[in-house]
């Protein structure tokens, strides 16, 4: 018997659909229903409990072989644990409440990142406690999948490390006219962008080698972040707005000395400043 593949009862991706669907309201100045349906069926509840499975693959840092199968293993094992009659009844109820607030053709349109990987979690985890007999194929065919999501940085961090290799290896002068080629280049590009967000796209640039340094440049624009979004809360009149804003701000985490800084990171300080910019103007301030 092979597993069937659902977006509709992937707990990684409806939760990550969810987070998108609140993003899109925030910019579009719409009152998210996103918000309490996330609140309610993942937050001290089975389906928040399995997503955790989920996340911890989708953000593990870079394994050896032998550590990603016990990675996968323990993640699968771990999963024998729920109450899949409660899962089953929270993804159903779920799913009637997302039906009810949007259009499932365009709630499950959205690309994934990643939808390969987190896909093949979910057949693993059904075929792990599905009682009859499941396609030996198909479970192997996935767990590459995983076993290459987990250990496919090497590769690519090896050909990173050689560039920065490369660079580091020209002398001073060198260095400092490629670097401002590369921002005037930059300049040109992205003219459209406000200060706020060229300064974070020019220090990922700059920083690209220096995890501790934006770690902490990353942490310090979610401080500033935060400060703001309170501050413009309260010039907003419409309470509902000011609601919205405060539960945004609510997402904004900094980072532990352990964590990397990714370009979801990046993404993430972007789309918060243009946030932010919307605000203003809506607000009539001059950016």
């Amino acid at each position: 018997m092979k597993i069937k593949h659902s977006k509709y009862k992937n707990t990684g991706i409806l939760f990550e659909l969810l987070v998108r669907q609140i993003t899109a309201d925030t910019l579009s100045g719409n009152e998210s229903a996103a918000i309490d349906i996330l609140r309610k069926y993942f937050v001290k509840t089975e389906l928040g409990r399995e997503y955790k499975l989920y996340e911890s693959i989708s953000k593990s840092s870079v394994l050896s072989e032998a550590k990603a199968g016990l990675y996968i293993s323990t993640t699968l094992d771990s999963s024998k644990h729920f109450n899949r009659g409660i899962l089953k009844k929270q993804k159903y109820n779920l799913i009637n409440e997302i039906k009810e607030q949007y259009d499932l053709n365009d709630f499950f349109g959205a690309k994934i990142k990643n939808y390969k990987e987190i896909a093949a979690l979910y057949t693993l985890i059904e075929g792990t406690n599905t009682k009859g007999l499941v396609d030996n194929k198909q479970l192997i065919d996935n767990k590459i999948t995983l076993l290459e999501f987990l250990t496919r940085s090497k590769i690519n961090q090896s050909k990173k490390d050689q560039l920065l290799e490369e660079y580091s290896g020209y002398d001073k002068d060198i260095r400092t006219l490629t670097y401002k080629i590369l921002l005037e280049k930059f300049n040109d590009k992205y003219s459209i962008l406000s200060d706020e967000q060229k300064q974070v796209l020019k220090e990922f640039i700059y920083s690209v080698d220096s995890t501790p340094g934006l770690r902490k440049f990353y942490n310090d624009k979610i401080k500033e972040l935060k400060e703001i979004l309170n501050v413009e809360s309260t010039n907003v009149k419409d309470k509902a707005t000011q609601v919205k804003i405060t539960e945004v701000a609510k997402f904004l985490v900094e980072l532990n000395k352990s964590d990397k800084v990714g370009n979801d990171n990046l993404v993430d300080l972007l789309q918060y400043y243009e946030l932010v910019k919307e605000i203003k103007n809506t607000n009539g301030v001059q950016i």
